[in-house]
């Protein structure tokens, strides 16, 4: 009789194990297959964008003002103002993210109802539609800074109560510094307590614990996270609509108050308001090759400055 208990067992064990081995055969499968789904779907989207823009894209391209009712010419007035827009944006909220995520990991105690208050807030901010953004920089940063500066000190004069790049990137820092916040705060927490603690034991004040142990160490993870925060913003289009772009300009930004020409937007104009929307296809598609090159060379150099930074840390 134990025996024959001991067959079945091991019979309904053997049973249980090869239903455990088709299981995760097939999770591993599934997860392959959607890996390689996404990868596929990838490089068709950039090869349909590389294959259409290949003949329009060159220095010209890139170097030449556009002409001819925007049908012919080249993208540089957008391209540069793509660029003020991330360095003004960058400088706007990159160190205000980081500073609010120092306080959220480093000084806010966990029972602390004004960090809870501020984390609600990040996370609010992190799933409003970027169009929401825009309206309010439209009615904050033109309707009530802007023209109340002008009422102020321009005797009413039209300046700053107007669309330009100064609203659009402040606008735009608003939109990335939830994913700068959270990229921070969490490149904070790799660091282990226990090096703070020595530090503090050692005689180190709390600002000295967190300038020489606690940044240096997460440096590689808050590089990451904003450069990766601003490669989002230099894509990003319904923001910018009504606080600065121009639909053509004839000449470079010349102050933080003038209006400016963007990559995203001018994809957008070109693809629904152009005069000749198919004659401006090559157009098109050349300029969203460029603005593929600049996000992922973005996304480049933050793994390059984290692998160097990994690497001299070791």
């Amino acid at each position: 009789m134990d025996t024959a208990t001991k067959e079945i067992n091991s019979s309904l064990l053997s049973t249980q194990n090869n239903n455990s081995d088709i299981k995760g055969k097939l999770i591993v499968g599934a997860t392959q297959l959607a890996v390689f789904t996404i990868i596929a779907v990838l490089f068709v989207i950039l090869g349909i964008i590389v294959y259409e823009g290949r003949e329009k894209f060159s220095w010209e391209f890139i170097s030449s003002f556009p002409t001819n009712g925007m049908t012919e010419g080249g993208i540089f007035p957008a391209l540069i103002g793509t660029f003020i827009l991330v360095i003004v944006m960058s400088i706007a909220a990159v160190p205000f993210g980081t500073i609010t995520a120092i306080y959220l990991t480093e000084y806010a105690s966990e029972s602390s109802k004004f960090a809870a208050a501020v984390r609600f807030s990040v996370r609010t901010l992190a799933v409003v539609p970027s169009i929401i953004f825009g309206l309010f920089g439209l009615g904050f940063f033109i309707q009530f800074i802007g023209a109340g500066f002008d009422t102020a000190f321009n005797g009413g004069q039209l300046r700053w109560g107007q669309p330009n790049i100064l609203w659009a990137s402040l606008t735009m820092s608003l939109l990335t510094l939830p994913v700068i916040i959270v990229s921070v705060e969490e490149a904070l927490k790799t660091i282990p307590r226990e090096l703070r603690e020595a530090s503090l034991a050692l005689g180190a004040t709390k600002w000295q614990t967190i300038k020489n142990v606690v940044l240096p160490g997460s440096i590689s993870g808050i590089m990451t996270g904003t450069i990766l925060a601003v490669s989002r913003g230099a894509g990003e289009v319904a923001p910018i609509l009504f606080t600065g772009a121009a639909y053509y300009l004839a000449s470079l930004p010349g102050s933080l108050s003038d209006q400016f020409m963007n990559l995203g937007y001018h994809i957008y104009i070109m693809a629904t308001q152009s005069s000749d929307v198919e004659k401006t296809m090559p157009i098109q598609f050349a300029t969203t090759l460029v603005l593929l090159i600049l996000t992922l060379s973005l996304n480049l150099v933050a793994v390059i400055i984290r692998s160097r930074i990994r690497r001299k840390a070791k």
